[in-house]
């Protein structure tokens, strides 16, 4: 291991030591640490420790804390261009380093939408110039995200766009899906498709008994599941490769899995709302767990958990959709759906591991590795040449979440004042600190 003397603070080593790796491949919790120079992991182990380090090196004692990848999230509204007063990149970049989550995948539905080459470019500057952490531009399926004519997928393609989709906007015609999954092959592109029939999901919440008590108006399972099982049949007819980026019933997780079990290249992803909260929460007509799709029964929560567990879901988002006062502050069936998730999703997750539901390097893997291999980035494990993008992360600290104190521009968490355990104290993008909660 040779590592430059030069005393320059651009190409000084960086050691994190004295804690507990863990990712979603090799590392389980056993003690080492991670040496970092110019943006990538030099060395990783016991043997990173202070005595074995240059005298020119900064080290940082954690302390006992899990040093893990930085999380990878694949769902989340970034605001610009167009909706500036609900979030900007900055300040959704600062909420996600306060995360520990360094790379975000930038819905497309924004105004106007990420379907022409210079929205592309626009994001990829503005991420440059503004952001924290890494933002990926997700670019749209369709013009203006009409559902009607396929955008120009080799163009967005080559102006840096990593994923394709319509965000929150299902498309209804068959047709034009199966010409956008055509194109997306042919340029080996990911098509993220969120399924929810239109005409099926006018309710407000979950269909069942607790919407009837409540007088509210239902949206049935099958209104996701019949659109899910139309995609997986299209991309099985054009070898597609195909995500799902919010399941949330039992209902889909067949359809999911019968898709794996042919071999067919679909992955999915279920929210950490939808992970740890249930259609109870709703209480009286809370507007902050009004979302798309709704919350569902505890046992739809609990098939999606073990669903998580074996593997059947692949990754965890923080569907981190901010929405102002004006449109939340209202009666629940008039409330814009969508939750802030980036700053809470981890310790929201740790939920399921203290359970005994989930056990910790899965929950790190679906946060971490797994999309990162989805996307086809590097980064989301702990390995020599990898990119630095590492938290240290406390999983005991206990706090309560105070929405006065989210980074993001909007408020709307679901966790508003629940008692949390889990802290993120520091967040590495390609080896620099982003966040430092000491």
């Amino acid at each position: 291991m040779k590592i430059p003397a030069s005393p320059s603070v651009a190409h000084q080593p960086l050691a994190l030591v004295n804690g507990r790796l863990v990712d979603g491949a090799k590392h389980d919790g056993e003690r080492g640490g991670v040496l970092i120079l110019d943006g990538r992991i030099l060395d990783i182990g016991e043997g990173v420790e202070p005595r074995s380090l240059p005298v020119h090196a900064r080290v940082i004692d954690c302390g006992g804390d899990l040093i893990a990848p930085g999380l990878v999230d694949l769902r989340v509204f970034v605001g610009e261009p167009g909706a500036e007063h609900r979030e900007t990149i900055a300040s959704a970049s600062a909420a996600a380093a306060a995360g520990g989550v360094t790379t975000i995948l930038a819905r497309p539905d924004t105004s106007p939408p990420v379907d022409d080459p210079a929205v592309v470019d626009f994001l990829l500057r503005r991420a440059r110039d503004t952001a924290r952490v890494k933002v990926l531009p997700c670019a749209a399926l369709t013009q203006g995200l009409r559902g009607e004519e396929i955008a120009e997928i080799g163009l967005l393609r080559q102006a840096g766009a990593v994923a394709f989709s319509d965000g929150a906007r299902p498309i209804v015609n068959s047709r034009v899906l199966r010409r956008a999954l055509s194109y997306a092959r042919d340029f080996d592109a990911l098509v993220i498709h969120y399924a929810q029939d239109p005409d099926l999901a006018e309710g407000v919440m979950n269909e069942g008994e607790f919407a009837t008590r409540l007088g509210l108006s239902g949206v049935p399972r099958e209104a996701e599941a019949i659109m899910l099982d139309r995609d997986i049949r299209l991309a099985a007819l054009t070898g597609a490769r195909y995500h799902a980026p919010l399941v949330s019933t039992t209902l889909s997780l067949e359809i999911i899995a019968r898709a794996k079990d042919a071999g067919l290249p679909v992955t999915c992803g279920a929210s950490i709302n939808h992970l740890t909260l249930n259609e109870s929460d709703i209480g009286d007509y809370r507007t902050f767990l009004k979302l798309a799709p709704p919350l569902r029964r505890e046992d739809e929560r609990r098939a999606l958990v073990a669903a998580l567990a074996s593997g059947l879901i692949d990754v965890i988002v923080s569907d981190h959709n901010p929405q102002d006062v004006e449109t939340k502050r209202l009666p629940f069936a008039e409330a814009e759906d969508g939750a802030i998730g980036l700053e809470t999703m981890l310790a929201a997750g740790m939920r399921l591991v203290r359970s005994g539901d989930v056990p910790l390097r899965r929950l790190i893997g679906a946060l971490t590795q797994r999309p990162a291999e989805i996307l086809g980035l590097p980064q989301g494990r702990l390995e020599v040449g990898a990119p630095a993008d590492l938290i240290r992360f406390d999983p005991d600290e206990a706090y309560v979440v105070d929405p006065a104190t989210l980074r993001s521009r909007c408020k709307n968490t679901p966790f508003d004042e629940a008692v949390m355990e889990g802290r993120v104290k520091l967040t590495l993008v390609d080896g620099r600190i982003v966040h430092d909660q000491e």
